[in-house]
C-alpha cells in the first residue's frame, strides 16, 4: 500500500541508470602521475540517472569516477533505486535518507553516496523543471553569472609553452582566471612553469596552483612561501586531502589562500576542515559527498565560518550551486564533458551565466548514448 497524504501530487515512476565512458583526447597526466601513484587518465566513467513522473516530469543527474569506481558506483545504484518507485519526488531529503539506509551496512561516504547523487542530483533537477526554473533560481540565486576559472589547459603532462598558450587562449575565451598543475617531483620545474605563466598572463590576472596533494608538510611550506611573490589567489591541495592540522598550519603561515576539499566524499569529513580552519577556500563536489541535498548542507557550514567556495569540476552542476551560495564564488571550467551534453555554457567577461533553460538545462545527447556500456531500470517507462 503506498502512503502519503493530499500533499503528495505525484510519484515516481520509473528510474534508468546508465554507465557512461567518456575517453579523454589525450591521457592527461598531474602529479600524482609524476610521483608514481596514478597511471594517467584516459577515460572518465559517468553514472547517470534519469527519473521520471507518473505525471509524466523528468530529470537528469550524474555523478563520475576517475580511473576506477564507475562500475561500483552503477552497482550500487542499481540495487536501491526500485526503492525510489512510488515516492513523492518533492521529497527529495526524505529519499536521500532513505537510499542512506538501503545501503547503511557500506557506509555514508564514497562510492555508497555517488551512488546516491546522481539519484539526486535528477530529482532535483526534476523540481526545477516541473517549476519551470533553472536551477539556481530554484534554490534563490544571489547572482546569475559566476566567476570562472579554468583548469583543462594546465596539467602536467602539456609542456609548458601549451600550457601558456592554454592559458592565453583561456582568457581570450572569456575565462575569467587560469590554474595550473604542480607538484613535480623536481620543485624548480614547478616554480619555472609558475614564473612563465605569470610573466605571460600578467600580474592583474587570477592565478592558482594545485598540487594535487603530492607535498609532505616541509615541502609545501618551504612552497609555499616560494610561492608568496606571485600574488596567487589560492594554493590547492598543497597535502594530504585528510590532513587537516597540516592545511591548517599552512593557512596560518602563508598569506597565499589555502583551497582544499575535493577528494573528501561526505559532509562530515569536510566539518572535520572547518572545525581546524584548515581551508581558505573550501572545494567540495556534490556528486563526491552525495549530491545537491548534502551540498546544500555543506555550503550552510561554509557560509557561518566565512569561508570561500569554489566547487570542484561538474560546472554543470556547480555553476547552479556557486550562484546560490551568499559570498563572490568560483566555478572550475572544464571542457572535457562537452561531448555528453547537447548544451553549452555561455562564458564572457570572465564569468560563466546561469542558463535560462529548467533545471540544470541539459540534455544528454546522441554521442553520451553511444558511449553507454550498461543500462538498468526500475518500474516501467512509457
Amino acid at each position: 500500500m503506498r502512503g502519503g497524504g493530499a500533499a503528495t501530487l505525484d510519484r515516481i515512476a520509473w528510474v534508468e541508470l546508465s554507465s557512461v565512458t567518456l575517453p579523454l583526447a589525450v591521457p592527461v597526466s598531474d602529479a600524482k602521475v609524476l610521483t608514481g601513484r596514478q597511471r594517467p587518465m584516459t577515460e572518465v566513467a559517468f553514472l547517470f540517472a534519469e527519473i521520471g513522473t507518473e505525471d509524466g516530469h523528468e530529470g537528469i543527474g550524474f555523478g563520475y569516477s576517475k580511473r576506477a569506481g564507475g562500475p561500483g558506483q552503477f552497482a550500487h545504484a542499481a540495487e536501491i533505486a526500485p526503492a525510489l518507485i512510488g515516492e513523492d519526488p518533492s521529497d527529495i531529503g526524505r529519499i536521500w535518507t532513505k537510499l542512506a539506509w538501503a545501503g547503511a551496512s557500506v557506509g555514508r561516504g564514497g562510492l555508497a553516496v555517488q551512488a546516491i547523487a546522481a539519484i539526486d542530483i535528477a530529482l532535483w533537477d526534476l523540481k526545477a523543471r516541473r517549476a519551470g526554473l533553472p536551477l539556481a533560481k530554484l534554490l534563490g540565486a544571489h547572482r546569475d553569472s559566476v566567476r570562472c576559472y579554468d583548469t583543462s589547459g594546465g596539467f602536467l603532462h602539456a609542456p609548458l609553452e601549451e600550457v601558456v598558450d592554454n592559458a592565453e587562449a583561456a582568457l581570450a575565451s572569456g575565462i575569467g582566471g587560469v590554474k595550473i598543475k604542480v607538484g613535480h617531483p623536481d620543485h624548480a620545474e614547478d616554480l619555472r612553469r609558475v614564473t612563465a605563466v605569470r610573466e605571460r598572463l600578467g600580474d592583474a590576472v587570477p592565478l592558482m596552483v594545485d598540487a594535487n596533494q603530492q607535498w609532505d608538510r616541509p615541502a609545501a611550506l618551504r612552497m609555499g612561501r616560494a610561492l608568496e611573490e606571485f600574488g596567487l589567489t589560492w594554493i590547492e591541495e598543497p597535502l594530504d586531502a585528510h590532513d587537516a592540522e597540516g592545511h591548517a598550519d599552512l593557512a596560518r603561515a602563508l598569506d597565499t589562500p589555502i583551497a582544499t576539499g575535493e577528494m573528501l566524499t561526505s559532509v562530515a569529513e569536510h566539518c572535520a576542515l572547518i572545525d581546524a580552519r584548515a581551508a581558505d577556500v573550501l572545494q567540495p563536489d556534490a556528486p563526491r559527498i552525495g549530491g545537491i541535498t548534502e551540498f546544500l548542507r555543506l555550503a550552510v557550514l561554509a557560509d557561518h565560518h566565512r569561508l570561500r567556495l569554489a566547487p570542484h569540476f561538474a560546472m554543470e552542476i556547480h555553476l547552479h550551486l556557486a550562484a546560490a551560495y551568499p559570498s563572490e564564488p568560483w566555478v572550475e571550467h572544464f571542457d572535457w564533458l562537452d561531448p555528453l551534453f547537447d548544451q553549452r555554457l555561455e562564458i564572457s567577461g570572465g564569468r560563466m551565466h546561469v542558463p535560462a533553460r529548467p533545471g540544470l538545462g541539459i540534455t544528454l545527447s546522441e554521442q553520451a548514448r553511444a558511449w553507454t556500456t550498461r543500462r538498468t531500470r526500475a518500474g516501467a517507462r512509457p
